[in-house]
């Protein structure tokens, strides 16, 4: 009988119609000096030469193919097909150093108690190098009520121990952006995150196509995570995280007034003060429905 050992990395780069950014992505993982690894493409739908990619390295990846549904759906599919106990992404754009798996085995190893870690990263804006703010810098340890805020953590510079999905769920299809944030808030409310110091993530930025450029008030998405998070855990949580919580709640929701009553959104903006007024009754939301603020 024969026996397979599973590699100790499964990497998935979910992609769509950037098949110039792909083959970059996808060359930088083949070329990690770590080599226990499967490679895991995600091909959501895309309507240009991606497809062409899996003949190029076939042998070397994995090519999943779906109709398209999102990044979302497209990273929970390569989870799904994973073999391995760790999942590391790799956004389409983006691309990593060639020691970064190494450095996470090396990290593992050491820290086997860790279940989420990440690299440092490089920032690309229109081929120019930028320097992060403070509030974009990386940290280590529970980093919960730092990441109401913003994302913390980039699913290109992530490894994740394959039981938080188990734990914790995976991507929420209904999100069309600010998935990673919604996931980063569920394991961190737990977790403890911690980081490899070395930048070994290069993130690119600047894109036309990207989808935070494609949506308006983009805390109303953080708004719907940390509403969804209130009405799930908000009884369970730590006191000061559910008191941080609701504050990032109600600082994000006069912000998003404001850009509502400027574009005219008076029905939206009414919904945004009722949440106000059921928050200062004390109700984390049972049985309420948050999905208007996903609608455009």
């Amino acid at each position: 009988m024969m026996t397979f050992i599973m590699p100790l990395f499964s990497v998935i780069i979910p992609a769509h119609n950037r098949c110039c950014f792909v083959r970059q992505a996808v060359a930088s993982v083949l070329t990690q000096t770590f080599k226990d690894f499967e490679l895991i493409l995600v091909d959501d739908g895309s309507t240009d030469e991606t497809p062409l990619i899996e003949k190029e390295y076939r042998g070397r990846i994995a090519y999943i193919r779906q109709n398209n549904a999102g990044v979302s759906a497209a990273r929970n599919a390569g989870i799904c097909a994973s073999a391995s106990p760790y999942i590391a992404f790799l956004d389409s754009d983006d691309r990593w150093l060639p020691t970064k798996l190494e450095r996470h085995a090396d990290y593992i190893r050491a820290h086997p108690e860790v279940k989420i870690h990440q690299t440092n990263e490089t920032w690309i804006r229109k081929n120019r190098r930028v320097n992060p703010k403070l509030r974009h810098l990386k940290k280590e340890g529970y980093i919960f009520t730092d990441s109401l805020d913003l994302c913390l953590i980039s699913p290109s510079a992530v490894v994740m121990a394959a039981e938080l999905f188990d734990t914790y769920g995976a991507f929420d299809t209904a999100l069309p952006v600010c998935e990673d944030y919604d996931l980063w808030l569920k394991v961190t409310l737990e977790e403890w995150v911690g980081l490899i110091p070395e930048k070994l993530t290069v993130k690119y930025g600047g894109h036309a196509d990207q989808l935070s450029s494609q949506y308006w008030g983009m805390d109303r998405f953080r708004i719907y995570s940390i509403l969804n998070l209130l009405k799930c855990r908000g009884a369970s949580m730590k006191p000061e995280y559910r008191e941080q919580a609701i504050r990032a709640v109600f600082a994000k929701i006069q912000i998003l007034v404001q850009g509502a009553l400027k574009r005219q959104k008076f029905e939206f903006a009414e919904q945004l003060g009722k949440i106000i007024q059921i928050m200062d009754e004390g109700d984390y939301g049972s049985g309420k429905d948050y999905r208007f603020l996903l609608k455009d």
